[in-house]
């Protein structure tokens, strides 16, 4: 059958396992936390010794593989077969003879990663109706600061829009990164308290002054001696601070401006999900479309894909990232 995350989770936790799982897809997230539920709740500690076992797609065969799946356990209810990087066993649709008479006592999972079977195969339709197939999707970055906050709420914590929102400038959408922050942010963080956006600064390294998140705000307020100061530190950074990040989180923010334009008459919720922002951060776009309005924010997108372009060598020559930003910079707000 084919499962969503939670249903997988939920029927591991009340130990309804099936013989075969195919984990599949782009986030790696999802995966490793099914296949470690998985170690976890399957056998217990004394029966892994006999009963677990740990293949890798470059180093194993097929034939190795059918071999060990038609094993039996060994004091023990269950084996646990897990299959590394399945994407890179060649031929591994010829483990259809098995996917059709799977053992009740071998429990397969494959770790598909960065890709997805072919839906249509036979192979990939019997997985489904012997076992399970999950298919782990990265997640929009819209989506991330609800993860963030669903994460930390699983551990009786908090955390304040301003810093989801400075997490996911820095971090993207992967969540595996994301996770290990948080979790060696929980380490620091008092039981009850809210992580702010000094809690981000302090353990996790991300300066809450000079970052992309302020740089928007700066230009949006159209604060030249913010702007100006946030750019002559990014110059003086450039490794922790590259220049296609910045262009890409700028863009982001006047695109989503630019649409602020067409709907601002529309109700403060209709706005928020339309543009994928916690409301919280409305009032930074309203500001923004006092200075800039429809024509200006349209010439601004129009800059930031003409310094995307000689970003990557067209028409600027060996011109250094911190020369280009101060110079966009500069046009943007005059």
């Amino acid at each position: 059958m084919i499962q969503k995350y939670e249903e997988v989770i939920r029927d591991l936790k009340n130990k309804i396992f099936s013989p075969i799982y195919l984990l599949e897809g782009e986030e790696s997230y999802f995966i490793d936390r099914i296949t470690q539920l998985m170690e976890d709740t399957v056998l217990t500690p004394a029966e892994r010794d006999f009963n677990l076992m740990v293949l890798y797609g470059k180093d194993t065969t097929l034939q190795q593989l059918d071999d060990a799946c038609r094993r039996y356990p060994m004091f023990s209810n269950y084996q646990l077969i897990i299959l590394k990087e399945a994407q890179v066993l060649k031929k591994l649709e010829e483990l259809l003879p098995y996917a059709e008479k799977p053992l009740k006592s071998t429990i397969l999972i494959l770790c598909h990663k960065y890709g997805k079977l072919d839906k249509r195969t036979k192979f990939a339709k019997t997985i489904a109706a012997n076992g399970v197939v999950f298919t782990s999707d990265k997640l929009y970055e819209n989506k991330v600061p609800a993860w963030i906050t669903g994460y930390l709420q699983q551990k009786g914590v908090k955390i304040s829009p301003d810093a989801e929102e400075l997490l996911v400038e820095y971090l993207g959408n992967d969540l595996a990164k994301i996770a290990n922050e948080l979790d060696k942010l929980l380490l620091n963080i008092q039981a009850g308290k809210m992580i702010d956006v000094e809690d981000i600064e302090r353990n996790i390294g991300i300066s809450k002054e000079y970052n992309v998140f302020e740089l928007n705000k700066a230009l949006g307020e159209k604060n030249i001696l913010k702007a100006n100061r946030i750019v002559d530190y990014f110059s003086s950074n450039p490794k922790a601070n590259p220049l296609v990040v910045t262009l890409g989180t700028l863009y982001g923010f006047f695109s989503k401006l630019f649409v602020f334009h067409l709907i601002k008459n529309s109700s403060e919720k209709e706005i928020a999900s339309t543009l994928g922002i916690n409301p919280f951060f409305l009032k930074e776009y309203k500001l923004a479309a006092q200075k800039f309005n429809q024509s200006n924010t349209e010439r601004t997108i129009a800059l930031l894909q003409e310094y995307d372009l000689r970003s990557k060598g067209v028409n600027s020559g060996a011109v250094l990232e911190g020369e280009l930003l101060k110079e966009l910079v500069y046009r943007i707000l005059h």
